[in-house]
């Protein structure tokens, strides 16, 4: 195993909290890049694994990892293009690759089996990578159990918000450079129903324009459409049908005013969904992990009957 501990760059960090979680971070080489990791936890918990959204990384956990890993041992990563790991311009960042990474993440570390709580981007590799263990394929992962939070589980009720809309175009490639803080802000404002601090959305910005990563944001929606034929519509049947033949528990955690994946998405989750569990965040957006951190955290133990 490749794993260089506590790698720092001279890159500037905005902010005390962000800079020690880059301080702590160590890194791993897949596919010849770099995969900035976090593993915290007692060696006999069960295992967690955390998949960040887009285009942020997995620093969105911050605040509910010091609980997490006081019951589970906790798993999370960068993925490819994304916060600390490498960005390579040329990669063909597909959610089947992002899911290869997860899994060789979790095997350097011997992990069998492991629950699973998502966001965003996150949700349909957890997707990909519950459909794997459903069907028992080859060097797959046991899901022991799964949570989203706010994402695309079904294709037919993502409703993409203007700067979606302006990558996805033909002109994304331009966007995507010529994207500052002040769009970025203006973008979570939007679908963000309790507004994000300051010093937090800089953090998030830093996180993104880490090594030259602008340029990359439109290549990694990617699996939103890709040449008009999108990842998610492409499999829309082996991704929605690996949570229709889930047989191991699954959650909903939804912000319910979130113009991306809220409530039209939850009702089409409880059309599709026998017997579903969710539980619904009024006054909550896109972000809920961000938004209302404390709300998530105890959502999340209560559906593992902790505390």
């Amino acid at each position: 195993m490749n794993v260089i501990s506590n790698t720092i760059s001279n890159t500037t960090i905005i902010t005390d909290s962000l800079a020690s979680w880059h301080k702590n971070q160590s890194t791993f080489e897949f596919q010849g890049h770099d995969i900035a990791y976090h593993v915290q936890g007692k060696e006999d918990a069960p295992c967690l694994l955390l998949i960040h959204g887009y285009p942020t990384a997995s620093w969105d956990w911050h605040n509910q990892w010091p609980e997490l890993t006081q019951y589970f041992k906790v798993f999370t990563l960068d993925m490819l293009g994304f916060g600390f790991s490498d960005k390579p311009k040329n990669s063909r960042y597909t959610i089947s690759m992002q899911a290869d990474l997860l899994t060789h993440f979790l095997k350097l570390f011997n992990v069998k089996a492991t629950h699973i709580l998502s966001h965003d981007y996150g949700d349909t590799v957890a997707q990909e990578l519950l459909a794997r263990s459903n069907l028992n394929e080859p060097y797959a992962i046991k899901i022991q159990s799964i949570c989203f939070l706010n994402g695309g589980l079904f294709p037919e009720t993502h409703k993409p918000v203007l700067l979606q809309k302006l990558l996805l175009s033909p002109i994304g490639s331009l966007v995507s450079r010529l994207a500052n803080y002040k769009s970025f802000k203006r973008n979570f404002d939007n679908i963000c129903a309790t507004p994000l601090a300051e010093k937090e959305l800089k953090e998030l910005w830093q996180l993104i324009a880490y090594k030259q990563g602008k340029p990359v944001m439109s290549k990694l929606i990617y699996y939103i459409t890709e040449c008009y034929i999108t990842e998610r519509k492409l499999h829309r049947a082996r991704w929605v049908s690996a949570l229709q033949q889930a047989d191991v528990p699954m959650r909903l955690i939804c912000g319910m005013d979130d113009p991306v994946s809220g409530r039209h998405m939850v009702k089409r989750y409880r059309e599709l969904i026998i017997n579903p569990d969710i539980i619904e965040l009024e006054g909550v957006g896109h972000y809920p992990q961000l938004e209302q951190p404390i709300q998530i955290t105890q959502s999340f133990f209560e559906f593992h009957n902790f505390k």
